[in-house]
């Protein structure tokens, strides 16, 4: 059984912060994401390896396991059970004989070269060459990957194909999801073993902002240039939303800062796309440059009028 040391996937050491774990993974996960190496087979190996790695590194009580144990961390609670067994078992190894060193061995580190063959063995192979073990039933390695959508993707719930071990599967991504939101695909992570059921697949959601609004929650911010002469006698200007451009009516004397509230014109509510947020605007008064000697001359006469 080949090992795979998670560390070395991420390119970070054991001493390895959380931060230092998440900021590898998201750098590597990018790179190596299916859908920009469509048809790169090796690149989709990384990948799952990359979130392997992260699965397992990510969680404090999974790598303290694994790095006592290291890949075989899933089976810890079988293996501290069976060196108490054996230590109990004095006539079996010796009364206070470490139950490794019955096996011949130290198992304390994953460098082992037979650590791995030991835990087949111990529940795995060698089971099904004793009648008196059974082989137990483990579900397999759940899987975390990144899908990276646009601001404007969100405002639709829409349909993305995405390659999961080698396989595609149809997602629908509801409207209104947000930055860091996960969703979790159940029996699409790492195949079960000895028949248990498969892992699942945990999709964290990056939004990247492709537009000028500013989002909070499912309300949208921006800001819009409104020219002095209209902010004064009133008129009408044109504003860009998610859907279409709207016209809005600026009232005479209008200061410069003032907000506007267009209902529903915000994201949609998270799988409520009948419900949506607000967009609020803010007018930001233009004063005209490049006067002709006319314009400033009629300022002069409205100063000395006010």
């Amino acid at each position: 059984m080949a090992f795979i040391d998670y560390y070395k996937v991420l390119g970070i050491d054991k001493n390895a912060s959380d931060e230092d774990i998440k900021k590898a993974y998201r750098k590597l996960a990018r790179k190596y994401h299916p859908d920009l190496n469509p048809n790169n087979p090796e690149a989709n190996k990384t990948f799952q390896h990359v979130n392997e790695a992260n699965e397992v590194l990510s969680d404090p009580e999974k790598r303290k396991k694994y790095d006592q144990y290291g890949e075989n961390w899933k089976h810890a609670e079988e293996f501290e059970k069976a060196r108490q067994q054996g230590r109990a078992k004095s006539g079996s190894y010796g009364g206070t004989q470490d139950f490794s060193e019955a096996f011949g061995g130290s198992f304390g580190g994953f460098n082992e070269g037979n650590y791995s063959d030991f835990f087949e063995s111990l529940f795995g192979g060698g089971a099904r060459r004793s009648s008196s073990r059974t082989a137990g039933k483990y579900k397999g390695e759940d899987y975390n990957a990144q899908l990276q959508l646009n601001l404007t993707d969100v405002a639709k719930t829409h349909q993305q194909v995405l390659t999961v071990n080698g396989k595609k599967i149809r997602i629908t991504i509801p409207a209104g999801v947000k930055d860091g939101q996960v969703i979790r695909l159940k029996g699409h992570g790492g195949h079960g073993v000895n028949g248990g059921p498969n892992g699942d697949l945990y999709i964290t959601f990056v939004i990247n902002n492709n537009t000028s609004f500013k989002r909070d929650g499912n309300d949208l911010y921006t800001t819009v240039d409104v020219p002095l002469y209209t902010a004064v006698l009133g008129g009408d200007i044109t504003v860009d939303t998610l859907d279409g451009k709207v016209k809005l009516k600026v009232k005479p004397e209008t200061q410069n800062g003032t907000k506007m509230r267009l209902k529903g014109k915000g994201l949609p509510v998270y799988k409520k796309e009948s419900e949506h947020g607000d967009l609020y605007v803010t007018f930001n008064v233009k004063v005209p440059t490049n006067l002709t000697p006319r314009q400033k001359e009629l300022f002069e006469e409205l100063a000395k009028l006010g």
